[in-house]
């Protein structure tokens, strides 16, 4: 495992604000199939504490909607609720917190690691399954890690 730095409250921030994010979109899943429509993705912005117009979730969705199918995937709800913080989009804003995680460097983050740096960090409320899902929401090759600077 590799040192954990001085950013590690940071890192710890952003990955439970991934976590928040994640949970709200799990809530309004209604059918558990992965995906979120208009109507939930409303009720997911309430419930996160924003004043949304049908016109600006529309607009969202829209936006967010990369294989435009009308729904929205996990991958794609935390990269619209995370493209604007200081970092940019949700894989630099994880690289940034994965750094400490990748004892190798070799760029590749599993859930297993994440899962494990969560426990070094103190953070809780990330079961391996969480931290698993966090991994699969990012993995791009379907190869069951994240690789934070190819995505």
């Amino acid at each position: 495992m590799a040192q954990l730095g001085a950013n590690t409250s940071v890192e710890a921030e952003t990955l439970s604000h991934v976590l928040g994010l994640m949970q709200a979109f799990q809530a309004f899943d209604s059918d558990n199939d992965g995906r979120i429509n208009e109507a939930e993705l409303a009720g997911i912005m309430g419930s996160l504490g924003y004043k949304t117009t049908d016109q600006e979730v529309r607009a969202m969705m829209s936006q967010a909607d990369a294989n435009r199918d009308g729904q929205l995937s996990l991958a794609e709800f935390l990269e619209l609720n995370t493209k604007d913080m200081e970092l940019g989009s949700l894989a630099t804003l994880l690289k940034s917190a994965f750094e400490s995680i990748d004892a190798d460097g070799d760029d590749v983050i599993t859930g297993e690691g994440l899962f494990q740096a969560m426990r070094d960090m103190g953070v809780g409320g990330f079961s391996f399954e969480t931290c698993q899902e966090i991994i699969d929401s990012m993995d791009g090759d379907g190869d069951g890690a994240c690789h934070p600077t190819i995505r």
